[in-house]
């Protein structure tokens, strides 16, 4: 088996696509095994009707995150034939991530709201065994009942933390932040993407934790790029950050990072797999998804993340030009603050000289050849990504909405 070193010099040598400049490209290089392979891999996704889908709305969980690298395959494919002691492969690989993101600890959970559960299930037990075993029935066990939020940090996923039987109480401001904490109050929780939503920001947040004691957790999960967020907020002072791993660092989709103090890790861990009377059991990662989830990280860190920014602006830019003379449609190119941090096209239209919401648009995408995936929608606009998109594919993608707009158009 090719090294990880060789295989990244092999991806970063892949030649230059309409005139833009390629990082390694996990996807690139996954299909282009396909295709020189083609006996070696069935269709599975036709065989049980399922259509695939050109990616241009981003890393979604109901479309399946984001694509492998093809060292992430393989080194998935080298677990699987071998055996190993889950707990001693958490207990390293958990060593090796620490070392690259420059934290005290880590492991690798099934997924960023299976983190922010055993983070919270970790807090709640400590390394008491018996405390682990009685959540998330907390009345009477002696352990704090309690998280403290920002209303405006009120995401559905918080859920993971009810997973645990806590009470979550929601604040607004630093004066009823410090009025709400008391002995219930175990965790601090924080949601990443609504900084700048909340009155509390995150530096002030970590500020009231550390005058009372009280633990923290941040959840980033999809706030990778920029790679520097990795390491940004436990350095910040966060005990705890957590991160999906099948997002922007491509990992396993059902894989995520728990990253933070060494001491908190561990109990966090004492709820999770193997480990069988827990909150955690179900939430197993498997040794494939464990390694994958390293490699991952380690290709990550490898890349020229200014390569991919300059690619992925390119690809924006040409769907923009390509659509954005049609009549009565307007268009706008930003960049989100935080959370999906990457280019990203907004196109609106005005519904008197463009018969078509946006629902309906979305569905033409759906249904045509090749399906396209957009996201957004209502009334008279969607929003195109172009990361998750195989380099060439944004022609598809400008075309096909282009063609659709002229169409519906008066």
């Amino acid at each position: 088996m090719p090294k990880r070193r060789d295989i990244i010099k092999r991806l970063s040598s892949l030649p230059l696509l309409g005139g833009l400049a390629l990082s390694a490209s996990p996807i690139q290089s996954l299909a282009g095994a396909m295709k020189s392979n083609p006996l070696k891999y069935r269709d599975y996704f036709k065989e049980l009707g399922i259509r695939t889908f050109i990616n241009a709305a981003g890393t979604y969980t109901s479309m399946t995150g984001s694509l492998m690298a093809e060292e992430v395959v393989e080194a998935i494919q080298y677990a699987s034939k071998e055996y190993v002691l889950l707990d001693e492969l958490q207990d390293r690989v958990g060593e090796r991530i620490a070392a690259l993101v420059h934290c005290e600890a880590a492991t690798i959970t099934s997924g960023a709201a299976s983190a922010i559960t055993l983070a919270t299930a970790g807090i709640l037990s400590g390394m008491d065994e018996k405390k682990a075993a009685m959540i998330p029935h907390l009345e009477g066990s002696g352990m704090k009942s309690e998280v403290i939020m920002q209303k405006a940090h009120d995401i559905v996923y918080a859920h993971a933390l009810r997973n645990c039987g806590v009470k979550v109480i929601f604040v607004e401001t630093r004066a009823e932040l410090e009025k709400a904490i008391n002995e219930k109050t175990a965790l601090l929780f924080f949601v990443n993407a609504n900084n700048l939503e909340g009155k509390i920001k995150a530096e002030e947040f970590v500020e009231v934790a550390k005058k009372y004691s009280i633990p923290t957790l941040n959840d980033c999960a999809a706030d990778v790029p920029p790679v520097e967020n990795l390491w940004k907020y436990t350095r910040m002072g966060f005990d705890l950050v957590c991160f999906s791993g099948g997002k922007g660092i491509r990992g396993p989709q059902s894989a995520g990072l728990l990253l933070g103090r060494k001491d908190m890790i561990a109990a966090a861990r004492l709820s999770a797999p193997p480990r069988g009377n827990t909150v955690g059991r179900c939430m197993k990662v498997s040794k494939e998804e464990i390694l994958g989830m390293l490699i991952a990280l380690e290709s990550y860190l490898a890349k020229d993340h200014d390569q991919d920014w300059k690619l992925w602006e390119g690809q924006v830019s040409f769907i923009n030009d390509a659509i954005k003379s049609v009549q009565g449609v307007q268009t706008k190119i930003d960049v989100p603050p935080i959370a999906n941090h990457i280019p990203t096209l907004n196109v609106s239209w005005n519904i008197k000289q463009v018969k078509l919401s946006g629902d309906e648009l979305k569905e033409k995408l759906r249904n045509g050849h090749p399906s396209i995936e957009v996201a957004g929608g209502g009334a008279n606009s969607v929003s195109i990504t172009t990361w998750m998109l195989v380099p060439g594919q944004e022609r598809i993608v400008a075309s096909r909405v282009r063609e659709a707009l002229l169409k519906a158009s008066v």
